[in-house]
């Protein structure tokens, strides 16, 4: 058996690089972090080649004393651990390793001045070798500067991805941490360009729409509820704002920047009836909770987080962003697509003659004016004039002015309804509305009560799952009873299913089980199943509703758009496609050149 032996303080430090400094961003992120808890107001970053080359971050903050240097490059040095209480850390970072294991795999260099100090003070490390020190002449607060990382761990090296990834990542760090902290104002240059110039002292909600995208403020409901301890706060964009991707979803626990499953979890939960499985919603999220209800030390990049209470925390999140989303969701997109609406502008010239005498048609864009000569149809075109059937609306009164939607004046294709309202035309997709008022109709019902009620199975079924799988039904056992899965251990690695919730009565309880026995796995609890029972609803809402293609009256049109008005979520149906589209008289006007 080899020796055991204690490790040169040289490759300790590279070991713990490992863990902390895996790239350019991880750096970045450690001195970023480091930079905020110093309290300061501004922060500037400066990167070289997405990061490889140079990395560097400059604060205002409270600074360091020179003694201060030399400890804080020291191993298992901290100011952010006032005791002994490793769970009660309210900074964003306690790592001692951060600084010397990112000096020990670069050129490093700490300037800082504290403040009231004549002057500030310089160390310089080369792979974890001081080559020199003395005075600097820099403001109050603190910049790190970071050259050639690994590089003389060429292992460590060839491992790194392009300058644009790691730029890319770098940019994203930023982006997160930037949110987190609308206080502090952050500018970042790459090379000779500037990223990012954000203010100190901007609103969470301006932030975030520089941050993330400028249409989200016009595009989403903020968020501010509390239950408790807990609040929650931000902004979500409404469903018909989406994305392909999820890399739009900002999620800080106790500003903190993290990419923690159960939430990521809570998030698809709560807009699980209202965007298509491969769309993801954009938003940005701020759970608030004692630092005693969280353990931030379960990854050692803190990304990720454990909480006391799982299934109290999923359960609000789902529920504040439903809450946010019935208030302010009866908004659909704010404005109809660019591209389709700039079809509207092309119009071809008019006739011209060939030389064969039939009529050609110029495909190029002209203007509208006014023609000289009286307008005539030609001969044939008169005789075949278009017919067109036409039914008068019933009288409406003065509170007409008020409805958002408007009044109902026709339908197009037999699929959409034209409205006419004080602001603009409107245009309805009839199944994509009926659809989710019929939803939202069976929920208020009490339809989603009348699904949870037991359906007894005939003969009781066995589903063999893995011991594990098992262990997992068996604990959440008691919540899906009253759900309406009735079930109880049948040996080791099965169960016995007695009932199954009416609305899914039909359902394989194999496949069912297997899938809640995934899902706990996942995200610590059983999700799944309200989740089913609203697709179920979801589906049911489908086939009842009124299908494109069906002619309407004008008191149908109509009843359907006060419904559209007084509904949650209407704006979208159950897919997360729009339900309405509003073109503002102001735009129409332009197209016919009033403007």
């Amino acid at each position: 058996m080899a020796e055991i032996r204690r490790l040169p303080e040289s490759l300790v430090n590279r070991i713990a690089a490992g863990e902390v400094v895996e790239r350019p961003a991880a750096a970045l992120k450690e001195l970023v972090e480091n930079a905020i808890d110093a309290g300061a107001s501004r922060i500037s970053i400066l990167l070289a080649d997405g990061g490889l080359s140079v990395v560097e971050v400059t604060d205002d903050g409270c600074g360091m004393t020179p003694a201060e240097m030399a400890l804080a490059l020291e191993r298992h040095a901290t100011s952010k651990l006032p005791d002994e209480s490793i769970e009660l850390v309210a900074t964003l970072g306690f790592r001692g390793e951060a600084l010397p294991s990112i000096a020990s795999v670069s050129r490093f260099t700490l300037e800082s001045r504290s403040r009231g100090a004549a002057e500030g003070w310089r160390v310089t490390l080369d792979h974890g070798e001081t080559i020199g020190q003395g005075p600097a002449a820099l403001p109050p607060g603190t910049r790190v500067r970071i050259e050639q990382l690994f590089g003389k761990v060429p292992a460590r090296r060839k491992f790194l991805r392009s300058a644009r990834s790691e730029y890319a990542a770098c940019l994203d760090i930023v982006r997160r941490l930037a949110l987190a902290r609308p206080d502090i104002g952050f500018t970042l240059g790459h090379g000779e360009r500037r990223i990012l110039a954000l203010q100190a002292g901007q609103d969470s909600v301006d932030r975030v729409a520089q941050i993330v995208a400028r249409e989200l403020k016009d595009n989403g409901v903020g968020i501010d509820v509390q239950r408790g301890t807990m609040r929650l706060s931000g902004i979500a964009g409404l469903p018909t704002y989406n994305r392909g991707v999820a890399d739009h979803q900002y999620l800080f626990v106790n500003r903190r920047p993290v990419k923690d499953r159960l939430l990521v979890g809570a998030v698809r939960g709560a807009y699980a009836d209202m965007l298509a499985r491969d769309r993801h919603a954009v938003l940005a999220l701020f759970l608030d909770l004692p630092p005693e209800d969280v353990d931030v030390n379960v990854h050692p990049a803190k990304t990720e987080v454990r909480f006391r209470d799982p299934q109290a925390v999923r359960g609000f999140i789902v529920s504040g962003l439903r809450q946010a989303l019935g208030s302010g969701d009866r908004r659909s997109a704010q404005a109809p697509d660019a591209s389709a609406m700039g079809r509207w502008t092309v119009e071809p010239a008019p006739a011209t003659s060939s030389i064969f005498g039939e009529r050609e048609w110029s495909e190029a864009p002209m203007s509208v004016r006014e023609s000289a000569m009286p307008w005539r149809a030609p001969y044939e075109e008169s005789l075949a004039a278009p017919a067109g059937r036409a039914e008068p609306a019933s009288p409406v009164g003065e509170e007409a002015a008020h409805y958002p939607l408007g009044i109902a004046r026709g339908q197009v294709a037999n699929t959409y309804i034209v409205a006419e309202a004080a602001d603009g035309l409107v245009l309805v997709d009839q199944h994509a509305a009926h659809e989710r008022l019929v939803l939202e109709g069976l929920r208020a019902a009490g339809a989603g009560e009348a699904t949870a009620r037991a359906q007894a199975m005939l003969i009781p079924e066995v589903v063999e799952l893995d011991e594990t799988d098992c262990d997992r039904l068996e604990a959440a056992a008691g919540k899906l009873a009253a759900m309406g899965l009735a079930m109880e251990r049948f040996g080791p690695a099965a169960m016995l299913v007695r009932s199954l919730p009416h609305a899914l009565a039909k359902a394989d309880p194999a496949k069912l089980l297997q899938d809640l026995a995934d899902d706990i796995a996942q995200h610590g609890e059983a999700l799944l199943l309200g989740e089913k029972l609203d697709l179920v609803l979801a589906t049911m809402a489908c086939h009842g509703s009124v299908r494109a293609g069906r002619t309407l009256s004008v008191a149908e049109m109509n009843a359907l758009l006060r419904q559209m008005e007084r509904t949650p979520r209407s704006g979208q149906c159950n897919h997360g496609r729009p339900t309405w589209v509003k073109l503002p008289l102001e735009d129409v006007e332009k197209l016919f050149g009033r403007k």
